[in-house]
C-alpha cells in the first residue's frame, strides 16, 4: 500500500470531510464495526484516541465505514481487549500492548520497556526503524495487526505515602505497578501489585499499598492521589513514552477494500498524533494545580535510577537469552535506542536543558 502518498491525498480532502468520492463511495460497501477499549471514558485523552480515530475513519470513507466505540468493561474487561480482536468477538481494539505481558514480553516493545523509547522516538522506530515490520510480524502470530493508537509522552513514577531517599526505602515498599516495571523493582526490594485503577485510591487511603503509578499530571489529578500521597515522584523510567495501539483482526483486515485499509492507516496515525499534542497541552497546567495543592514533586534520587537501569537491563538480557521472538525485537531496538540518544544529547537535549534552566531561573 502506497500509504504515504495517500496521507498526503487525505490531508487535502480532509477539510471537505471526505477522501472517498461520491461516485466511489455508491460502489463500496457500507461495513459496520465494533471497537472494545481497554479504557474507561474517564482516561478521555486515552479512550478519546478511540474517538477520533473512528471518527475520522467515518469521514474519510463518506460514512460508509463506521465503527462503534465500547469502553473498557462493556463487551470485554479492559486486559481482554487482545484476546476478543483475536477471536474475533470485535473486529478491533485499543489497547496498551504491554498489559499483554504475561502472555510473551515482547507485546511490551509495542508500548513501552524500561528505559525505553521517548514518544518520538518510538514513532521514529515504528515508521522508519523497522519497529512496524518487527511488531507486525508478532503480532501475526495472534492473528492481529497493529497501528499507532497514541502516546502519553513519559510519564511520572507515581505517588507515594512517604519520602523515598535511596534504594534501601524502597525495600518492602508495595506499590501498584506491574509488567516489566514490577519485575525489575522487585529486584529492588519492592513489592509490586496488581490493582484496577478504580481501587488505586482507596488501598493508598488505609495503606493496603504505600505507592501507585498511573499516567501523568492530567490524568492522575481527577483520581485524587495527591490527598492520600503527597510525594509524587519522576520520572517513569519504565514508561519513557508509553505507546497505544490499535488492534484489527487479520481476517476482517484482508476481507476490507483497500480504501478502507487505507482510510484506518490515515486516521489511526491522526489519532496518534493528536493524543500526544493533548497530552503536552494539558500536563503543563495540571501540574501547577497539583503543586498549589500542596503536593511534593521528587525526583528519583540518582541510586535508585542507576540500581533500576541495571536491574532492567539485567531482566531483559535474560528475557532475550530464553525467548527467540524477544531478541529478535530487541536486539535491533537496542541499537536505534543508542543511535537516538546520541542523536538527542547532540543539539535537542542541550537546547531543551539550556531553556529550561533559563525558564527556572526567571530570565
Amino acid at each position: 500500500m502506497e500509504r504515504r502518498s495517500f496521507i498526503k491525498k487525505a490531508a487535502v480532502g480532509a477539510s471537505a470531510g471526505a477522501v472517498v468520492t461520491p461516485a466511489l463511495a455508491q460502489s463500496l460497501p457500507t461495513i459496520n464495526w465494533r471497537l472494545a477499549s481497554s479504557f474507561p471514558k474517564t482516561l478521555d485523552t486515552i479512550y478519546g484516541a478511540a474517538d477520533t480515530f473512528v471518527k475520522r475513519v467515518s469521514q474519510l470513507t463518506g460514512g460508509k465505514f463506521n465503527i462503534r466505540v465500547f469502553a473498557g468493561g462493556e463487551i470485554v474487561p479492559g486486559l481482554q481487549v487482545l484476546d476478543a480482536v483475536q477471536a474475533g468477538t470485535v473486529e478491533c481494539g485499543h489497547s496498551a500492548s504491554y498489559y499483554y505481558f504475561g502472555k510473551d514480553p515482547t507485546f511490551a516493545f509495542d508500548c513501552a520497556v524500561p528505559f525505553g523509547l521517548t514518544s518520538r522516538q518510538h514513532t521514529a522506530w515504528y515508521e522508519q526503524g523497522g519497529g512496524r515490520e518487527l511488531t507486525r510480524e508478532f503480532f501475526k502470530g495472534y492473528g492481529v495487526i497493529n497501528f499507532l493508537g497514541g502516546n502519553s509522552g513519559t510519564q511520572m513514577g507515581g505517588w507515594f505515602r512517604k519520602e523515598i531517599k535511596s534504594v534501601a526505602d524502597l525495600k518492602g515498599t508495595k506499590m501498584r505497578i506491574g509488567g516489566f516495571a514490577g519485575k525489575v523493582l522487585e529486584r529492588l526490594g519492592l513489592v509490586p501489585q496488581q490493582l484496577a485503577g478504580g481501587d488505586i485510591y482507596p488501598a493508598l487511603e488505609k495503606g493496603t499499598i504505600d505507592a501507585a503509578e498511573w499516567v501523568g499530571p492530567y490524568d492522575d489529578e481527577k483520581f485524587g492521589f495527591y490527598k492520600v500521597a503527597p510525594y509524587y515522584y519522576y520520572p517513569g523510567w519504565w514508561e519513557a513514552g508509553a505507546s497505544f495501539s490499535f488492534y484489527v483482526g487479520l481476517k476482517e483486515w484482508e476481507k476490507l477494500p483497500k480504501e478502507y485499509q487505507a482510510a484506518i492507516e490515515v486516521a489511526s496515525y491522526e489519532a496518534h498524533v493528536v493524543m500526544q499534542a493533548e497530552y503536552d497541552a494539558r500536563n503543563p497546567t495540571a501540574l501547577a494545580s497539583l503543586q498549589k495543592k500542596g503536593v511534593k514533586l521528587r525526583a528519583f534520587p540518582k541510586d535508585i535510577l542507576e540500581a533500576s537501569y541495571k536491574a532492567a537491563t539485567d531482566v531483559m538480557n535474560e528475557e532475550a537469552a530464553k525467548n527467540a521472538k524477544f531478541a529478535k525485537i530487541y536486539e535491533p531496538w537496542k541499537q536505534f535506542r543508542k543511535e537516538q540518544n546520541l542523536w538527542a544529547s547532540v543539539a535537542e537535549s542541550s537546547m531543551q536543558n539550556f531553556l529550561i534552566s533559563t525558564v527556572r531561573g526567571g530570565k
